[in-house]
Protein backbone atom coordinates (compact mmCIF):
# COMPACT_ATOMS: atom_id res chain seq x y z
CA UNK A 1 0.00 0.00 0.00
CA UNK A 2 2.36 2.70 -1.38
CA UNK A 3 -0.59 4.80 -0.15
CA UNK A 4 -0.46 4.47 3.17
CA UNK A 5 2.97 4.09 3.17
CA UNK A 6 3.45 7.78 2.13
CA UNK A 7 0.69 9.29 4.70
CA UNK A 8 2.14 7.77 7.26
CA UNK A 9 5.75 9.10 6.22
CA UNK A 10 4.24 12.62 6.14
CA UNK A 11 2.75 12.04 9.71
CA UNK A 12 6.04 11.20 11.40
CA UNK A 13 7.88 13.94 9.53
CA UNK A 14 5.37 16.58 11.05
CA UNK A 15 4.97 15.16 14.35
CA UNK A 16 8.82 14.94 14.18
CA UNK A 17 9.53 18.14 12.58
CA UNK A 18 12.33 16.32 10.67
CA UNK A 19 12.25 14.13 7.52
CA UNK A 20 15.68 12.50 8.90
CA UNK A 21 13.96 11.88 12.43
CA UNK A 22 10.60 10.04 10.57
CA UNK A 23 13.32 8.18 7.83
CA UNK A 24 14.81 6.64 10.67
CA UNK A 25 11.69 5.69 12.36
CA UNK A 26 10.39 3.99 9.78
CA UNK A 27 14.25 2.37 9.04
CA UNK A 28 14.61 3.83 5.37
CA UNK A 29 17.06 6.24 3.73
CA UNK A 30 16.98 10.12 3.66
CA UNK A 31 16.80 10.29 0.36
CA UNK A 32 13.89 7.72 0.01
CA UNK A 33 11.82 9.40 2.60
CA UNK A 34 12.56 12.99 1.03
CA UNK A 35 11.42 11.24 -2.69
CA UNK A 36 8.41 9.54 -0.83
CA UNK A 37 7.67 13.17 0.46
CA UNK A 38 8.02 14.68 -3.24
CA UNK A 39 5.90 12.30 -4.79
CA UNK A 40 2.69 12.65 -2.32
CA UNK A 41 3.32 16.93 -2.87
CA UNK A 42 3.11 16.34 -6.74
CA UNK A 43 0.34 13.73 -6.66
CA UNK A 44 -1.84 16.46 -4.01
CA UNK A 45 -0.60 19.85 -6.33
CA UNK A 46 0.38 21.59 -2.46
CA UNK A 47 3.63 21.83 -0.71
CA UNK A 48 3.34 20.78 2.56
CA UNK A 49 6.39 21.20 4.15
CA UNK A 50 8.42 24.55 4.58
CA UNK A 51 12.01 22.81 4.24
CA UNK A 52 15.64 24.41 5.02
CA UNK A 53 18.72 22.40 5.88
CA UNK A 54 18.14 22.81 9.70
CA UNK A 55 14.25 22.36 10.03
CA UNK A 56 11.26 21.46 8.78
CA UNK A 57 7.84 23.19 9.40
CA UNK A 58 4.21 22.71 7.93
CA UNK A 59 2.70 25.14 5.70
CA UNK A 60 -0.83 26.24 5.85
CA UNK A 61 -1.91 23.37 3.22
CA UNK A 62 0.53 20.95 5.22
CA UNK A 63 -1.75 21.64 8.32
CA UNK A 64 -4.80 20.96 7.42
CA UNK A 65 -3.85 18.14 5.12
CA UNK A 66 -2.53 16.50 8.35
CA UNK A 67 -5.81 15.90 9.83
CA UNK A 68 -7.29 14.26 7.28
CA UNK A 69 -3.78 12.52 6.87
CA UNK A 70 -4.44 11.73 10.77
CA UNK A 71 -8.35 10.44 10.05
CA UNK A 72 -7.47 8.31 7.38
CA UNK A 73 -4.63 6.38 9.31
CA UNK A 74 -6.90 5.63 12.21
CA UNK A 75 -9.45 4.87 9.70
CA UNK A 76 -7.33 2.44 8.36
CA UNK A 77 -5.84 0.83 11.55
CA UNK A 78 -9.17 0.36 12.59
CA UNK A 79 -10.21 -1.82 9.66
CA UNK A 80 -7.63 -3.81 10.06
CA UNK A 81 -8.34 -4.38 13.49
CA UNK A 82 -11.41 -5.09 12.80
CA UNK A 83 -10.79 -7.88 10.04
CA UNK A 84 -8.66 -9.64 13.10
CA UNK A 85 -11.80 -9.82 14.88
CA UNK A 86 -12.22 -8.84 18.55
CA UNK A 87 -9.70 -10.21 20.19
CA UNK A 88 -7.06 -8.75 17.78
CA UNK A 89 -3.42 -7.13 19.36
CA UNK A 90 -4.05 -3.34 20.17
CA UNK A 91 -1.80 -1.83 17.75
CA UNK A 92 -1.12 1.69 16.76
CA UNK A 93 -0.11 5.28 18.31
CA UNK A 94 -2.11 7.09 20.50
CA UNK A 95 -1.58 11.01 21.79
CA UNK A 96 -2.74 11.66 24.86
CA UNK A 97 -3.29 14.73 26.58
CA UNK A 98 -3.69 14.91 30.78
CA UNK A 99 -3.51 17.33 33.37
CA UNK A 100 -0.05 18.29 34.98
CA UNK A 101 -0.28 16.89 38.27
CA UNK A 102 -3.43 13.91 37.34
CA UNK A 103 -0.88 12.77 35.31
CA UNK A 104 2.20 12.64 37.27
CA UNK A 105 0.57 11.42 39.88
CA UNK A 106 -1.86 8.67 38.77
CA UNK A 107 -1.87 8.30 35.08
CA UNK A 108 1.85 8.14 34.01
CA UNK A 109 2.46 5.00 36.15
CA UNK A 110 -0.58 3.20 35.10
CA UNK A 111 0.44 3.62 31.56
CA UNK A 112 3.70 1.55 32.38
CA UNK A 113 1.21 -1.17 32.99
CA UNK A 114 -0.83 -0.40 30.19
CA UNK A 115 2.04 -0.14 27.45
CA UNK A 116 3.42 -3.29 28.72
CA UNK A 117 0.36 -5.32 28.08
CA UNK A 118 0.14 -3.93 24.98
CA UNK A 119 3.35 -3.55 23.29
CA UNK A 120 2.31 -2.42 19.73
CA UNK A 121 0.85 0.64 21.23
CA UNK A 122 2.86 3.74 20.88
CA UNK A 123 1.99 6.66 23.55
CA UNK A 124 2.76 10.33 23.28
CA UNK A 125 1.84 12.22 26.41
CA UNK A 126 1.18 15.52 26.47
CA UNK A 127 1.10 17.25 30.40
CA UNK A 128 -0.39 20.43 30.75
CA UNK A 129 -3.30 22.08 32.12
CA UNK A 130 -3.89 24.37 29.66
CA UNK A 131 -6.84 22.85 27.78
CA UNK A 132 -5.40 21.08 24.50
CA UNK A 133 -7.32 22.36 21.34
CA UNK A 134 -8.22 18.42 20.55
CA UNK A 135 -9.41 19.92 16.54
CA UNK A 136 -5.98 21.95 15.76
CA UNK A 137 -3.38 20.39 18.29
CA UNK A 138 -2.11 16.66 17.38
CA UNK A 139 -3.67 15.33 20.21
CA UNK A 140 -6.23 12.15 19.96
CA UNK A 141 -8.00 12.37 23.18
CA UNK A 142 -7.58 14.38 26.22
CA UNK A 143 -8.24 13.97 30.45
CA UNK A 144 -9.74 16.86 31.58
CA UNK A 145 -11.83 17.71 34.11
CA UNK A 146 -15.29 19.42 34.30
CA UNK A 147 -17.03 20.29 31.33
CA UNK A 148 -15.35 20.55 27.93
CA UNK A 149 -15.49 23.95 26.82
CA UNK A 150 -17.21 22.60 23.14
CA UNK A 151 -20.18 21.33 23.42
CA UNK A 152 -19.37 19.72 20.61
CA UNK A 153 -17.01 17.48 21.77
CA UNK A 154 -17.78 14.07 22.94
CA UNK A 155 -16.86 13.74 27.09
CA UNK A 156 -16.74 10.22 28.39
CA UNK A 157 -16.99 9.79 32.39
CA UNK A 158 -14.02 8.36 34.08
CA UNK A 159 -15.01 9.75 37.65
CA UNK A 160 -17.97 11.39 37.65
CA UNK A 161 -18.38 12.24 41.50
CA UNK A 162 -14.75 13.54 41.75
CA UNK A 163 -14.76 17.14 43.66
CA UNK A 164 -12.09 19.39 44.85
CA UNK A 165 -11.27 19.71 48.53
CA UNK A 166 -9.09 21.78 51.06
CA UNK A 167 -5.85 20.54 51.95
CA UNK A 168 -2.56 21.52 53.92
CA UNK A 169 0.84 20.05 55.13
CA UNK A 170 0.62 18.72 58.89
CA UNK A 171 3.76 20.83 59.05
CA UNK A 172 1.53 24.15 58.13
CA UNK A 173 -1.38 22.72 60.03
CA UNK A 174 1.41 22.39 63.20
CA UNK A 175 2.62 26.26 62.55
CA UNK A 176 -0.86 27.75 61.86
CA UNK A 177 -3.87 25.75 63.77
CA UNK A 178 -6.34 23.95 61.34
CA UNK A 179 -9.18 26.77 60.53
CA UNK A 180 -12.87 25.35 61.93
CA UNK A 181 -14.50 27.21 59.47
CA UNK A 182 -13.60 27.88 55.68
CA UNK A 183 -14.57 31.72 56.29
CA UNK A 184 -10.92 31.48 58.12
CA UNK A 185 -9.53 31.07 54.12
CA UNK A 186 -9.66 34.84 53.97
CA UNK A 187 -6.45 34.92 56.88
CA UNK A 188 -4.60 32.18 55.30
CA UNK A 189 -2.04 31.83 52.81
CA UNK A 190 -4.27 29.96 49.69
CA UNK A 191 -2.01 28.62 47.30
CA UNK A 192 -3.71 29.69 43.93
CA UNK A 193 -4.29 27.97 40.42
CA UNK A 194 -3.81 30.31 37.17
CA UNK A 195 -6.08 28.80 34.39
CA UNK A 196 -7.02 30.53 31.22
CA UNK A 197 -4.74 33.83 32.12
CA UNK A 198 -7.19 34.22 35.31
CA UNK A 199 -5.80 33.28 39.16
CA UNK A 200 -8.37 31.53 40.84
CA UNK A 201 -9.12 33.00 43.92
CA UNK A 202 -13.04 32.31 44.34
CA UNK A 203 -13.25 29.17 46.28
CA UNK A 204 -16.96 27.40 46.82
CA UNK A 205 -17.74 25.39 49.20
CA UNK A 206 -21.13 24.01 50.43
CA UNK A 207 -22.93 22.33 53.31
CA UNK A 208 -26.90 21.15 52.62
CA UNK A 209 -27.94 24.78 51.73
CA UNK A 210 -24.92 26.74 52.78
CA UNK A 211 -22.89 28.45 50.24
CA UNK A 212 -19.16 30.09 50.41
CA UNK A 213 -18.36 31.71 47.68
CA UNK A 214 -14.88 33.21 49.28
CA UNK A 215 -12.05 35.19 48.32
CA UNK A 216 -8.76 33.97 49.18
CA UNK A 217 -5.08 35.45 48.75
CA UNK A 218 -2.07 34.05 48.66
CA UNK A 219 1.74 34.71 48.01
CA UNK A 220 2.16 31.85 45.34
CA UNK A 221 0.41 31.43 42.15
CA UNK A 222 0.97 28.58 39.50
CA UNK A 223 -0.49 27.19 36.31
CA UNK A 224 1.04 24.37 37.09
CA UNK A 225 -0.81 21.81 38.95
CA UNK A 226 1.73 19.83 40.15
CA UNK A 227 3.45 23.00 41.68
CA UNK A 228 0.89 24.03 43.42
CA UNK A 229 0.67 20.90 45.19
CA UNK A 230 4.47 20.86 45.73
CA UNK A 231 3.97 24.12 47.48
CA UNK A 232 1.06 22.60 49.77
CA UNK A 233 3.02 19.78 50.71
CA UNK A 234 6.30 21.84 51.18
CA UNK A 235 4.14 23.37 54.23
CA UNK A 236 3.90 26.37 52.12
CA UNK A 237 0.01 27.21 52.24
CA UNK A 238 -3.78 25.68 51.62
CA UNK A 239 -4.43 24.36 48.19
CA UNK A 240 -8.07 23.89 46.58
CA UNK A 241 -7.31 20.14 44.88
CA UNK A 242 -9.03 17.86 42.99
CA UNK A 243 -9.32 14.82 44.99
CA UNK A 244 -7.91 12.54 42.58
CA UNK A 245 -4.61 14.62 42.48
CA UNK A 246 -3.90 14.62 46.10
CA UNK A 247 -5.81 11.05 47.03
CA UNK A 248 -2.48 9.43 47.38
CA UNK A 249 -0.84 12.45 49.66
CA UNK A 250 -3.36 11.90 52.14
CA UNK A 251 -3.53 8.80 52.46
CA UNK A 252 -0.01 8.35 53.18
CA UNK A 253 -0.35 11.36 55.75
CA UNK A 254 1.28 14.24 53.55
CA UNK A 255 -1.62 15.97 53.38
CA UNK A 256 -4.81 16.32 55.36
CA UNK A 257 -8.19 17.14 54.26
CA UNK A 258 -9.87 20.30 55.73
CA UNK A 259 -13.11 21.17 56.72
CA UNK A 260 -14.63 18.01 56.13
CA UNK A 261 -18.05 18.71 56.50
CA UNK A 262 -17.86 21.24 53.59
CA UNK A 263 -18.01 20.24 49.86
CA UNK A 264 -16.07 21.44 47.52
CA UNK A 265 -16.90 22.11 43.78
CA UNK A 266 -17.30 19.14 41.39
CA UNK A 267 -14.19 18.23 39.31
CA UNK A 268 -15.83 15.40 36.78
CA UNK A 269 -13.21 13.50 35.20
CA UNK A 270 -13.76 12.97 31.63
CA UNK A 271 -11.65 11.38 28.72
CA UNK A 272 -12.47 14.12 25.79
CA UNK A 273 -11.82 13.86 22.01
CA UNK A 274 -13.83 15.84 19.11
CA UNK A 275 -15.33 12.97 17.02
CA UNK A 276 -17.12 9.21 17.81
CA UNK A 277 -15.20 7.71 14.83
CA UNK A 278 -11.88 8.52 16.99
CA UNK A 279 -13.10 6.16 19.22
CA UNK A 280 -11.16 3.16 17.84
CA UNK A 281 -10.66 -0.12 19.98
CA UNK A 282 -7.41 1.38 21.42
CA UNK A 283 -8.99 4.22 22.51
CA UNK A 284 -12.25 2.21 23.90
CA UNK A 285 -9.81 -0.31 25.87
CA UNK A 286 -8.38 2.66 27.25
CA UNK A 287 -11.06 4.21 28.62
CA UNK A 288 -12.11 1.41 30.17
CA UNK A 289 -8.31 0.77 31.69
CA UNK A 290 -8.30 4.16 33.35
CA UNK A 291 -12.24 4.23 34.45
CA UNK A 292 -11.32 0.79 36.67
CA UNK A 293 -8.24 2.95 38.02
CA UNK A 294 -10.03 6.22 38.78
CA UNK A 295 -13.35 4.39 40.63
CA UNK A 296 -11.28 1.90 42.46
CA UNK A 297 -9.88 5.56 44.14
CA UNK A 298 -11.85 5.95 47.88
CA UNK A 299 -13.68 9.48 48.05
CA UNK A 300 -12.43 11.66 50.10
CA UNK A 301 -12.93 11.30 53.61
CA UNK A 302 -16.29 13.12 55.75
Amino acid sequence: MKAFADLVLFVRAADAGSLSAAARALDISPAAASATLKRLEAELHAQLFVRSTRSLRLTSEGERFLQHAREALRAIDEGEQALRGDQAVLRGSLQLSMPSDLGRSLVLPWLDGFLAAHPQVQLRANLSDHFADVYRQPVDVALRYGPPPDSSLIALPLRADNRRVLCASPDYLRRHGEPADPQELAERNCLRMLIRGETQDRWRLTRGDDVRDLRVRGDRVSDDGHAVKRWALAGHGIAFKSWLDVSQEVLAGQLRVLCRDWRGEPAPLNLVCPDRRLLSPLVQRLREFLRERFEAIAPPPE
